[in-house]
């Protein structure tokens, strides 16, 4: 059976690991920051993921491709976003070459679009580092057969997609974390936090972290110094992190339950894809 995201969560490792996540995922980023960006909010990512799932199922029947008013009717189907704003993600993606439109079709009003190989190689990254933090959790052999099975992201994406797009706490995160994850590269910005984690203080409260500029973080991600200012002003507020001296001069702490709300978060999104992967491939 797959791991639920309370034994994922609770996991001896989960930490260390959910740092190596982060830490590739930080890699990621750095190499094609572009790229990252088609996930730089909760919103976009859910579209990407709805796209993808759209995009792959269509595979099992032999068309390797999907239309622009089926995307916007899945996105409407799951109140993902506008449709205003779900067109203008279709249009960007076409923009900057992860989706091409499909010129040959027979039906060009229904803008029927494949996905480039660079977008392609994208996804099955993000799938990969995934299966492999679960691997390391209980030992399995994820990444193995998904490595080893002709086009196996076509068969896990859409179940991912259908996971992803349903689940209540993925849908509607709360606390502190959803103050990150409608911020463009929040994401990023929770992967820097954790990825630069030290050790717990003694009394359990608080981590160190190796952030100490605001600006150097903001100018990394192509933010706002302004914005993301106001960002940490509110999670400092809410006691999720603070500075072990004064701003600006010193480390970025943050707190225990900061890092439990991440944690969770990403147990929640590993025990999809865990499901996912038996769903596709079996045990």
């Amino acid at each position: 059976m797959p791991m639920t995201a309370q034994q994922i969560a609770d996991h001896a490792l989960i930490v260390p690991l959910i740092k190596q996540q982060s830490a590739a995922m930080q890699q990621a980023y750095a190499a094609n920051p572009r790229m990252s960006s088609v996930f730089a909010t909760q919103q976009r990512w859910l579209l990407a993921h709805a796209a993808m799932g759209l995009l792959f199922r269509s595979m099992a029947g032999g068309k390797p491709m999907m239309t622009l008013s089926g995307f916007l009717a899945l996105v409407a189907e799951h109140s993902i976003s506008s449709r205003n704003t779900a067109d203008a993600f279709a249009k960007e993606m076409l923009h900057y070459g992860y989706m091409t439109l499909l010129e040959e079709a027979s039906d060009r009003r229904s803008r029927p679009m494949a996905i480039s190989k660079m977008a392609l190689e994208g996804i099955i990254g993000w799938a990969a580092t995934h299966l492999n933090t679960l691997d390391q959790l209980d030992g399995g052999r994820r990444l193995e057969v998904f490595l080893a099975s002709d086009g196996a992201i076509f068969r896990l994406e859409p179940e991912i997609a259908d996971g992803l797009l349903v689940h209540p706490s993925i849908r509607q995160p709360q606390d502190t974390f959803s103050l990150f994850t409608w911020l463009n590269n929040g994401g990023v910005i929770m992967d820097w936090l954790i990825t630069g984690l030290g050790e717990i203080s003694d009394d359990g409260r608080r981590y160190p972290t190796s952030v100490g500029s605001i600006a150097d973080m903001a100018g990394w991600l192509k933010l706002s110094r302004t914005h993301l200012a106001r960002k940490l002003n509110e999670a400092e507020a809410m006691g999720s992190l603070g500075w072990s001296g004064r701003r600006g001069d010193s480390a970025m702490w943050v707190s225990a339950g900061f890092v439990r709300e991440i944690i969770k978060a990403n147990a929640a999104k590993l025990a999809v894809i865990d499901a996912a992967f038996e769903r596709s491939f079996g045990r």
